[in-house]
């Protein structure tokens, strides 16, 4: 029996060594804000066992407000990414 791997998100960068980093666009004005978050830092369990990153965000430039969600399996692989108040922008479409 072969196990596959679960595909990545592409709203989601995993820097590998327990570091993620996302960038969404707002709703409101266009306005890109980027979050790193850490395993030990700043996922959290919620009710179903899953481990959970939660953040509102507000951009610098026109205080948009919002909020984004992802949601990891046991293993720190990406099961959902939500976003309320703005989009994710595509690890694939990130300029670095």
């Amino acid at each position: 029996m072969f196990f596959r791997r679960p595909a990545k998100n592409p709203n989601v960068k995993d820097e590998n060594n327990g570091v993620y980093r996302v960038r969404v666009k707002t709703s409101r004005h266009g306005d890109v804000v980027e979050l790193r978050f850490t395993r030990a830092a700043h996922i959290g369990i919620d009710d179903d066992g899953n481990y959970v990153y939660r953040k509102p965000i507000l951009s610098s430039q026109n205080l948009d407000k919002g909020e984004v969600m992802v949601q990891f399996d046991k293993r720190y692989n990406v099961l959902k990414t939500e976003a309320e108040g703005a989009t994710f922008i595509p690890v694939t479409e990130w300029e670095e």
